[in-house]
């Protein structure tokens, strides 16, 4: 008898127990609560101190700045053609705060796009600057020389940025370090003849510069602060400075931002459905976690008040070799005091260990929270997939000091909000409508503040996928 034929054998004979699938019927299964593959480690919202802010605004007092300018600059691609956005100008030193759209948009046309080989020097030591350059895509370094006369990259200039600035106000002014391209580069050139020749005919821009001529002979410290006159390691009786601390007249406010959803539950499910576990209960956990989800993903991503965003210019670093290697995280660390953590994707987590694999580097781990986290120099990496990974796969790693107490970067909240289930998180009772869907209103309130400009740093243009 053929396999098949035993099996039909075995098929056609009478029943003899009862079936496992009629069983089921009279048994209680063991049951999960509901699971949700979103839930992350949200590492930033259980790091990040939170201040308490009543008012709904949190204001960040201080001292009066005089430097200006150093911010990034957009621009719009169009086939190979990039013109700079007009009001980007803005971000150049001469130019901040001037708002003529007019002339603004006559110094974009006049931009020139110039294509930059790899490894050819677009500017050199010691020249006059005649150009200021406008970096639409592309790396370029700052060379300049060493202590003991040999080559030295004084930092790396990416996509926004921009250098020559300086021949705006001063016509004498001379470059102080060669850039030379390391990859292809496109850049925009705006001429000082041409920009000399706009401002002859306006008078709203040579006003304007002759104001923001006047503003470097203001005493500052290296963080372009007002400086405190002070005297030190005097004898006898010289006259003893006056001074007095200035504050900024018009400091930052960051208000409370805002995540809502209206969570909707039959009425028929709420009451019948309830064992063994609670229905509107999972259903408003469940909810909460995916608005803690949101919330992480707008403390790193909002452009108001978003970590990346939020970041100072002098404060982005761009990597040596485009991964990210032990040399740029020291490089990060260095550019701020008792910096507490570092935040990046787990794919750029993963591209630093090989970079530390292969010069034969172990890092250290702590264990926080049942878990093991790697560090470097002492300071823990958390993982944040909120981060992005552009299509290029490229992310960001983050550095910062936190808390109030060390000018750090804080969380900001509102506790004793009503109907409160979690701190700076709300859900509130809507009613029943004509359907029976009972509707609860669940909202968090939160932000960022960066109090001093050095507590954030970011390493921009990461490289993850790399494997060589």
């Amino acid at each position: 008898m053929s396999v098949g034929e035993e099996v039909r054998a075995e098929q056609g004979r009478p029943q003899q127990s009862l079936g496992t699938a009629a069983a089921r019927n009279l048994a209680t299964t063991t049951k999960s609560v509901p699971q949700m593959q979103e839930i992350s480690s949200r590492w930033l919202l259980r790091m990040l101190p939170w201040a308490d802010v009543q008012g709904g605004t949190y204001r960040v007092n201080r001292r009066l700045t005089y430097a200006v300018g150093d911010g990034r600059i957009t621009f719009v691609k169009t086939g190979d053609r990039v013109e700079v956005i007009p009001a980007e100008l803005g971000e150049l030193p001469a130019l901040r705060s001037y708002e003529d759209e007019e002339v603004l948009t006559e110094l974009a046309r006049r931009c020139r796009q110039r294509e930059i080989a790899p490894g050819n020097v677009i500017a050199s030591f010691g020249s006059p600057v005649e150009e200021v350059y406008l970096l639409a895509h592309g790396r370029a370094e700052k060379v300049g020389t060493g202590p003991y006369g040999d080559d030295a990259v004084l930092g790396v200039l990416a996509d926004g940025a921009h250098f020559g600035e300086a021949t705006l106000l001063d016509p004498d002014a001379m470059w102080e370090y060669t850039v030379r391209a390391d990859t292809a580069c496109t850049v925009l050139v705006l001429p000082r003849r041409d920009f000399e020749q706009v401002a002859e005919r306006s008078e709203s821009l040579r006003e304007h510069l002759r104001q923001r001529r006047s503003i470097p002979r203001q005493r500052t410290n290296r963080y372009g602060e007002k400086a405190i006159d002070l005297a030190a390691g005097h004898s006898g009786e010289p006259d003893i400075p006056h001074t007095f601390v200035d504050y900024e007249a018009s400091p930052r406010e960051y208000e409370l931002s805002v995540a809502q959803t209206v969570l909707r539950i039959h009425t028929r499910v709420a009451d019948l459905y309830n064992q063994p576990m609670n229905q509107t209960e999972q259903q408003i956990r469940l909810t909460v976690e995916a608005l803690r989800e949101r919330q992480e993903h707008e403390l790193v991503n909002n452009r108001e008040f978003g970590l990346l965003h939020n970041c100072e210019y002098d404060q982005r670093l761009q990597p040596h070799d485009g991964v990210p290697g032990p040399d740029d995280m020291d490089e990060l660390l260095s550019r701020r005091r008792g910096t507490k953590l570092f935040l990046a994707h787990p794919r750029a987590i993963a591209a630093f260990g090989r970079e530390l694999n292969k010069r034969g580097l172990v890092p250290e781990t702590i264990e926080m929270a049942g878990n093991r986290i790697p560090t470097w120099r002492g300071v823990p990496i958390f993982p944040c997939n909120k981060i992005p990974v552009t299509e290029a796969r490229t992310t960001s790693i983050i550095a910062m000091r936190t808390g109030e107490a060390e000018q750090g970067v804080i969380g900001l909240q509102q506790t004793g909000i009503p109907d409160e289930i979690e701190p700076g998180l709300s859900v509130r009772f809507m009613g029943i409508n004509e359907q029976a869907i009972i509707k609860y209103l669940v909202t968090a309130y939160y932000s960022a503040a960066v109090l001093v400009p050095d507590a954030l740093g970011v390493l921009e243009n990461v490289e993850t996928g790399r494997w060589t």
